[in-house]
């Protein structure tokens, strides 16, 4: 795809500067740029790669003619720039138009109009997917799912039996999205349900044989939604496992059954989600946090990485930790863990002090 610089900032909604009939193919880093890729520099630290009549795109308050740039596009919020200026460059998938003769769609699915369809996809039985839906190779979809429109699924992923997706889905490879919850029960008390009463306990340790509870529910999935290659959905007991609308899921994520995530949230790469816990709007998981299954966390919370949930979190509110605190009280946690040394070492002297001083007595 190409562009000029003036028609660039026009669908970026930024100012441009110098020449605006340039022409502009690509992106890349300074000092990396090949003949007509414009140079990402926005921050004055990044410009030093910058070359003599290069484009390029600035910050606010840089000025291209200190750099001897020959063009350039301003960047009032550079990341939110960059998100349209990728997605002005990005091919996408090559899926060709229509549907491969290698495909298997059973008789009673439902295409859309405009759909693309590759190479060994199955399409199950009652099937529904929407307009303009692009399907790339070895992608499995089962029984009575309900695809949305303009979507995009990626290679190898299985999409089991009863899921429900809106519009703009976006699936990337491996993910699996429907598979059976993890749910067994025993006859007797298990030893898990033991602990859980007696707080660590345990009195009749001994055989136990684990029962399939079997998963009936679906998979409900809101429009705008990404989700990561690798990544799990498990389908609900009885009631749907439900992702709400423009919420995005990282790579490794794995969302157990019937949790619920509201909308816009962002889970970051091997974060997972225990059984039936409810995660409010806007909520955060950075990379390899962990939520206990039946955990209620409210709108906009926000947890660093690693944390581990075992508790509610209140709306607003940032954690951070083994056990999840307050962000506050964890920093000075780690604070005071740092001092534990020096403060052994000062009760070790003052043992010996007192010691000296008995021993005199």
């Amino acid at each position: 795809m190409a562009l000029t610089i003036g028609d660039l900032a026009k669908a970026l909604q930024a100012e441009s500067w110098g020449d605006e009939t340039r022409v502009v193919t690509g992106a890349a880093e300074p000092g990396a740029t090949t003949a007509n890729q414009i140079a990402l520099a926005m921050a004055p630290k990044y410009a030093a790669g910058l070359r003599k009549g290069d484009m390029a795109i600035l910050a606010q308050g840089m000025d291209p003619a200190e750099y001897g740039l020959s063009s350039a596009i301003f960047a009032t919020r550079p990341r939110l720039l960059m998100a349209g200026l990728t997605s002005a460059f990005d091919p996408g998938p090559e899926i060709e138009p229509g549907i491969h003769p290698t495909a298997i769609i059973h008789d009673s699915a439902t295409i859309g109009k405009g759909a693309a369809i590759g190479p060994y996809v199955v399409i199950g039985s009652d099937v529904r997917i929407g307009a303009n839906a692009r399907i790339a190779e070895h992608v499995s979809i089962g029984k009575g799912t309900v695809i949305g429109d303009d979507v995009l699924i990626l290679p190898g992923v299985r999409i089991s039996h009863g899921v429900k997706a809106g519009d703009r889905w976006i699936v990337q490879s491996g993910a699996v999205i429907g598979s059976d919850g993890f749910s067994f029960v025993t006859a007797e008390e298990s030893g898990v349900e033991e602990i859980r009463r007696t707080l660590g306990h345990r009195d009749s340790a001994g055989k136990q044989h684990w029962t399939r509870i079997h998963s009936l529910g679906g998979v409900e999935i809101g429009d705008d939604v990404e989700i990561g290659a690798g990544s799990t959905v498990d389908r609900g007991t009885i009631r749907a496992t439900r992702i709400g609308s423009g919420t995005k899921l990282d790579n490794l994520v794995h969302i157990g059954h019937n949790v619920v995530v509201g909308q816009d949230c962002l889970l970051c790469g091997q974060v997972g989600i225990a059984g039936s816990s409810r995660l409010g709007d806007r909520v955060v998981l950075a990379g390899q946090c962990g939520v206990s299954d039946n955990i209620e966390i409210g709108d906009d919370v926000i947890a660093g990485g690693s944390t581990k949930i075992y508790t509610r979190v209140p709306a607003g509110r940032v954690v951070l930790g083994n056990p999840a605190v307050k962000m506050e009280t964890q920093l000075e946690i780690q604070k005071a863990t740092r001092r534990l040394p020096r403060m052994a070492e000062k009760l070790s002297q003052l043992q010996e002090s007192v010691t000296k001083l008995l021993e005199k007595g």
